[in-house]
């Protein structure tokens, strides 16, 4: 996991520890998800994305998608596909993993 990700810090799913992001893409740790914190990250990998739809969130209605661990299928959180606010468009294209489902490695 650790050569996948050039040997730095990174976030895997937690059942069967694939990896699917890095401490470096964290954009916001204040995110807030059904199982409680969650963060936002630039980019995610070894993710499948579900199909989209609008759900109306904390910050407003967003067309969103959720994403599954592409090994085990856990749901680890979501992707903003769009952002209907303009001040929240800075999301769109970007995923938000719960940390209650992701391990720090």
């Amino acid at each position: 996991m650790a050569d996948a990700a050039g040997g730095l810090c990174t976030y895997s799913c937690f059942i069967c520890r694939n990896y699917v992001a890095r401490h470096d893409d964290i954009i916001s740790k204040s995110f807030q998800a059904q199982s409680g914190r969650a963060f936002l990250f630039s980019h995610a990998f070894n993710v499948m994305v579900g199909p989209k739809e609008d759900r109306h969130l904390i910050t407003g209605l967003h067309t969103v998608a959720d994403v599954f661990c592409s090994d085990c299928g856990e749901e680890l959180g979501w992707k903003y596909l769009r952002a209907y606010q303009e001040s929240q468009k800075y999301k769109e294209g970007k995923f938000v993993l719960e940390k209650y489902n992701c391990i720090r490695l």
